[in-house]
């Protein structure tokens, strides 16, 4: 009975939107939006219609109000907020347990890390990372491990430019990390380019002697 309350709520608060949505609203709200740090959430219009591109799928939100739309998909209801800047929250429930939800709109041209970086923009995409970090030292896409995963799934492809240049992101995010050195002289080894391999593996040990995967590899390239 509860979940056909629910739903039936949910009919009557859409049946009392206007279907259409003003200029001044569609020029406001199509754009992207961060869903979290690196993945987006796109709003559109198709025909006056909004749309939204979450994850590979194209939806269509019911209107429940002039600012507001149920996304059946995601079972949470949209509220567009123009001030201070524009943002999307989704309004309160009680699975939320009290906790806010708010998603802000990128810029034009504006970009997550991930797709900086996939576009070859190392220096933004690094910049991207540290503003991350300044703002959640704790968030996910920052994690020292994660980013040391993704650089060696790019090894595995034999990507090295790409290694390379995610390991000296995690450098720079954590520079008194030896582990951050030890995956970079990986990088370099199996680049075979022996110099620059030796010269992080160094690094590596300066900052913990008792690193054994820099001290074995290195053992191995000074025997060469």
């Amino acid at each position: 009975m509860k979940r056909i309350f629910y739903f039936l709520s949910i009919l009557l608060l859409l049946s009392c939107g206007n279907s259409k949505n003003s200029p001044e609203f569609v020029d406001n709200v199509q754009g992207r939006y961060l869903f979290n740090s690196n993945e987006t959430l796109e709003i559109y219009f198709n025909e006056n219609v909004l749309k939204v591109k979450w994850r590979g799928k194209d939806m269509t939100p019911i209107k429940a109000n002039d600012g507001s739309f149920y996304l059946k998909e995601m079972n949470e209801k949209l509220v567009f907020v123009s001030q201070p800047e524009m943002h999307i929250e989704l309004a309160p429930k009680r699975e939320h347990d009290d906790e806010k939800f708010s998603f802000s709109k990128l810029r034009p041209g504006e970009k997550t890390p991930v797709e900086y970086f996939k576009n070859k923009e190392y220096d933004k995409a690094l910049a991207a990372y540290q503003k991350i970090k300044e703002k959640d030292s704790l968030d996910r896409s920052i994690r020292e491990r994660n980013l040391n995963s993704l650089g060696y799934g790019y090894l595995r492809q034999d990507d090295y430019e790409e290694a390379i240049e995610i390991f000296k992101i995690n450098i720079v995010l954590y520079p008194k990390s030896s582990n951050t050195y030890d995956s970079m002289g990986d990088a370099y080894r199996l680049k075979r380019d022996t110099i620059k391999a030796i010269e992080y593996y160094n690094k590596a040990l300066s900052i913990n002697p008792e690193n054994r995967g820099s001290k074995r590899q290195l053992e191995r390239l000074t025997k060469k």
